[in-house]
C-alpha cells in the first residue's frame, strides 16, 4: 500500500454514494493501480473506500485525484511495477504524471 493525499474531490458520479466518496485533504492508501484504455485514464483502488456493485460501472478512482509524497514516490513506483495491467510504456507515463503531482 501507498499513502496519498486527495487533491481533488469534485465531480462525484452519483453512482458512487457520498459515504464511498473521497475527501480533499484526506490521506487514503493505493492498493492498486490500473490503466483504463478505453478511457484512457489510470485509476486506483482505495483500501479506506473499496468500490463495490453498488458503484458500477465505477471500480476505481482516477489517480490525478491523489498526489504522493515524495518520500513515497519509489513504494509508488514499486506498487506500478507489481500491478500487471500495466506496461513499461503505461508505467513510465504514470510515474512522469506522478513526478508532477508529487507534494
Amino acid at each position: 500500500m501507498v499513502n496519498c493525499i486527495c487533491i481533488n474531490d469534485e465531480g462525484r458520479p452519483e453512482q458512487i454514494a457520498p459515504d464511498k466518496w473521497v475527501k480533499k485533504d484526506d490521506q487514503y492508501r493505493i492498493t492498486h493501480v490500473y490503466f483504463h484504455p478505453k478511457q484512457g485514464i489510470q485509476g486506483c483502488t482505495l483500501y479506506e473506500k473499496p468500490l463495490d456493485e453498488s458503484c458500477k460501472p465505477f471500480e476505481t478512482f482516477k489517480l490525478s485525484r491523489f498526489a504522493i509524497h515524495h518520500d513515497d514516490l519509489e513504494a509508488f513506483i514499486a506498487l506500478c511495477r507489481m500491478c500487471t495491467e500495466l506496461n513499461d510504456v503505461e508505467i513510465e507515463k504514470l510515474i512522469e504524471e506522478s513526478e508532477l503531482q508529487t507534494i
